[in-house]
This record gives structure tokens, sequence and C-alpha cells, in this order.
């Protein structure tokens, strides 16, 4: 049985269902859930139709019962939670003196809430087997900020350091817990990038889901347990390009 259990939130579109599919096409069973039914069908459905096993399930993230509720029906069906890919989240840039305290409190919990929920639940189930792997998904905005990005960027941060916690909580159990902090990854077509976006990029092009699919796929892999509790930042080097005004 060398088929994972995978779980992606949050993977009905963009990066998530980047992940979902190349968990599909590596062979292991993905559970992909989203805000949106339909869209999770249709992503569990590309799986399938390309060879794979998967399972579209709605999942609201902000609501403890329906996160509970997957994970629930995943372990009545296959015992067992293999891997918990915490992908699934929002942006909200909203002026500082505008963004009310309602708007705060709805990215917090989509956002950190909803990774500490997931977390927590799944674990319960790998633990039995005492194995499991989890990566979240924070950003390269975790460590640096533009204007009116308060609450994305305390989500972020929260996420990264959320994740050493887990991992030390975690560690009896030996489930592993990683973060991964994208950087630019484009999901739309590429006539609508620039040349100059791409030059400010060490690789030398923005990102894509891809990129982030085999991060997870990379930190999951049994051989890479020793890697623990990191925050691994995939964005082609711009963090560490150094800009100087002329």
């Amino acid at each position: 049985m060398n088929e994972r259990i995978v779980i992606v939130t949050g993977a009905g579109q963009g990066i998530g269902a980047a992940i979902a599919k190349e968990y599909g096409a590596n062979g292991d069973i993905v559970i992909v859930t989203d805000l949106d039914e339909n869209k999770a069908r249709a992503t569990a459905a590309q799986i399938i139709k390309s060879g794979g096993e998967a399972h579209g399930l709605l999942c609201d993230i902000r609501k403890q019962d329906h996160i509970q509720e997957v994970v629930t029906h995943i372990e009545q069906q296959f015992g067992r939670i293999d891997i918990l890919i915490n992908n699934a989240g929002v942006s909200r840039f909203k002026d500082l003196f505008d963004l009310s305290v309602e708007e705060w409190d709805d990215v917090q919990h989509t956002n950190v809430r909803s990774v500490f929920l997931f977390s927590k639940m799944a674990a319960k189930i790998m633990k039995k087997e005492k194995k499991g792997s989890i990566v979240n998904i924070a950003s390269t905005r975790a460590t640096m900020s533009e204007p009116n990005s308060e609450a994305y960027a305390a989500s972020k941060g929260a996420i990264v350091a959320l994740t050493h916690a887990l991992a030390a909580s975690l560690q009896d159990y030996h489930i592993q817990v990683n973060t991964i902090s994208p950087g630019w990854i484009h999901t739309g077509g590429k006539e609508e990038l620039r040349e100059i976006d791409h030059e400010q990029h060490f690789s030398k092009r923005v990102g894509e889901p891809g990129d982030i699919a085999r991060a997870c796929l990379f930190l999951t892999d049994e051989k890479n347990q020793f890697i623990n509790g990191e925050n691994l930042i995939v964005d082609g080097g711009m963090t560490r390009k150094m800009i100087y005004e002329h």
C-alpha cells in the first residue's frame, strides 16, 4: 500500500489545485477541499481523468464543524491521514484606517485559526500511526511588506510561528510540520506578465503554481523527515535581492 492519503485545502483553483494534481500524479489518494464544492469536484475530476484517485469535498475552513466533518469522513473511509497541506486562505489589502476589526478577524480566522484546527484534528488521526507530515502555506509577506497589508502579513507571520510550535508539540508522534512561503506566484496567463516582472527574480522568471506543488512533494517525502519546523522560501531569490535607489 504505497498510496498516501493527502488532504489539500483550497484546492479548487490556483496553487491548491496544482498541489493536488502533483500528488495525484505521484500516485497518492488526494482529498480536494474547497469553499466551492463544484471547484473541488472539478479538480478531483481532473486528477481522476489523468489516472489518479481523488475526492472533492466542501469545506469552509472558517467553520470548525466543517473541518471536523472532513477529517471524520476521511478517517471513516480510509482509516488514516498521511499528509495535510494547509493551503486555503484569503488576502485583503485595504487602507489601514479603513480596515475594520471584523475584516481583520475574518483574515485571521480564515488563514490562521483554520491551520490550527485542521492540524490539530488531522494530527489526532496521524498520531495513531506515529507518522505524518503537515505543510502550511504562508508567504514571503511574513517577513516583508507593502502598504495596506497588515491583516494578511500578520496572518502569514502567525502561520510561520505556529508551524514550529506544532513541530515541537507533535515530535513524539513523528509528525513533521513545515511551512512554505511562496513569493510571486502567477496563476494567470503568461501573456499577462512583463519582462521586467521576470527580471526581478534571480531565477529570471515569475513563479508558477507547480513550483510550490513540487516543494510540497519534497517536504513530505519520507526521506526528508529531518527537515522539520522550517520555513522554506520559494521565491526565485526575490527576497534576497538587494535594491538601491539611483
